[in-house]
């Protein structure tokens, strides 16, 4: 784990980097595919995603390593075959996995949040999940284990694999000719995020778009049908945390509503978006008919709350990058706390975002923890060693929130009642 978080250092900044670039090219073309919220959602998501994942916090089923141990047949000798055949398991994997994710309603809990923005841009590729909590992805990779791929092998090209899937999250970037008929592109991917009937569930593979095209899932960006973002049970928060168990909610609560026994336990294993008869008669979900006319969701947020929420994901970074770089000495059981602060953080200023009240108190108590923290420790995880007055600097980010948690929750709701021409 502490090499992934290294790698996450540079990784993090460079990803960031690209996305105000997409942001600046916008702007200067004059056809902005970016709203701030929305914007700061996703990379808060990506936050989330990277404190789960770099803490570890899952369960493995099964192990590569245990895997390429127990059931290797083969030991490919030659090394540029070794990385050949890897990188196509990984995305023969990648492909199979990504498709169990949009066609098993449990699966699809751990994907939605990735489909929630109702934009298609870069910082929409950074919605990544925080409920895939049980780790089955080795169980895909068993016919590289069959072939012998060494686990230093696999252990290398899953992150790149992961992080070359990047890129064509944009609208800026065209069709690209026979590049087509061999990667996945923007314009392919397009279709896959969009809920058009014409391009649902379709385009799921990840680098080769190969896959697609053998197994049937393939599906051309058509110029007479633009493709429209997001989802049909739209997300309708900011908070990619509640995103996250949103369908696994009304999986739970469809599972205990339902009279059937069978239908309490298939549910599960049914094709997304199934639900028992005798519960969508009582309890019925509105979801998007018309892909071309729905409102996308707006809290209403000010310009200075927009201001406010790109500081807080600005900050949150920043303690997270710091969280890496000190990854050692910081230790397992701090790095929990640490991480649960930045988690908390980004829950409560993304309720912030969608105007809810009890935003504030998870900012007061978030906050008050905090400083009591930096109090009887006289230090934040070791950030005095680096920057002298660096609790400080952190204890003052605490007050700051504290402050701006009841101001946007309570007096800017009141500035705005008291003023007809005001908005929010």
């Amino acid at each position: 784990m502490e090499t992934y978080a290294t790698a996450l250092l540079y990784a993090i900044p460079f990803f960031v980097g690209l996305v105000v670039l997409e942001v600046l090219y916008g702007s200067l073309v004059k056809d902005q595919k970016h709203n701030v919220m929305d914007t700061v959602s996703s990379l808060s998501s990506g936050l989330t995603n990277i404190i789960k994942d770099s803490l570890g916090l899952a369960v493995v089923l099964v192990s590569y390593p245990f895997l390429v141990d127990h059931l290797a047949l083969l030991e490919i000798k030659a090394n540029w075959l070794v990385w050949l055949v890897a990188f196509l398991a990984i995305d023969f994997a990648g492909y199979w996995n990504h498709r169990l994710s949009h066609h098993v309603n449990i699966f699809w809990n751990q994907h939605v949040i990735h489909h929630s923005s109702e934009e298609f841009n870069l910082a929409c590729a950074l919605r990544q999940s925080i409920s895939n909590v049980v780790g089955y992805f080795a169980l895909l990779l068993i016919p590289a284990a069959l072939l012998g791929v060494p686990n230093e092998v696999i252990a290398i090209l899953a992150p790149v694999h992961l992080f070359a899937q990047f890129w064509y999250h944009t609208q800026h970037i065209g069709k690209m000719g026979w590049l087509e008929y061999v990667i996945v592109t923007p314009s392919q991917h397009r279709v896959h995020h969009a809920i058009n009937p014409e391009y649902i569930d379709k385009n799921l593979g990840q680098i080769l778009c190969i896959w697609d095209r053998m197994f049937g899932t393939f599906q051309k960006e058509l110029d007479h049908i633009p493709p429209q973002y997001g989802v049909l049970k739209p997300a309708a928060t900011w908070n990619p945390i509640l995103i996250n168990f949103q369908h696994f909610w009304r999986l739970c609560l469809d599972a205990w509503r339902t009279k059937k026994w069978v239908d309490k336990l298939r549910i599960w294993f049914m094709p997304t978006g199934w639900r028992p008869a005798d519960v969508v008669k009582r309890y019925p979900v509105s979801k998007i008919e018309d892909v071309y006319n729905f409102s996308k969701y707006s809290s209403g947020a000010s310009n200075l709350l927009k201001g406010y929420s790109i500081f807080q994901l600005l900050f949150s970074t920043g303690l997270m990058l710091f969280m890496f770089y000190n990854y050692t000495a910081i230790g397992f059981n701090n790095l929990l706390i640490f991480g649960g602060f930045v988690f908390v953080g980004i829950f409560g200023y993304t309720t912030l975002m969608d105007r809810k009240r009890y935003a504030f108190w998870v900012e007061l108590i978030r906050g008050i923890a905090g400083l009591a923290v930096i109090l009887i420790s006289g230090d934040w995880f070791g950030i005095n060693a680096y920057l002298e007055w660096g609790s400080a600097v952190v204890g003052c980010y605490f007050l700051v929130t504290i402050f701006c948690g009841f101001y946007f929750t309570f007096l800017e709701r009141s500035l705005v009642a008291q003023s007809p021409n005001a908005t929010l």
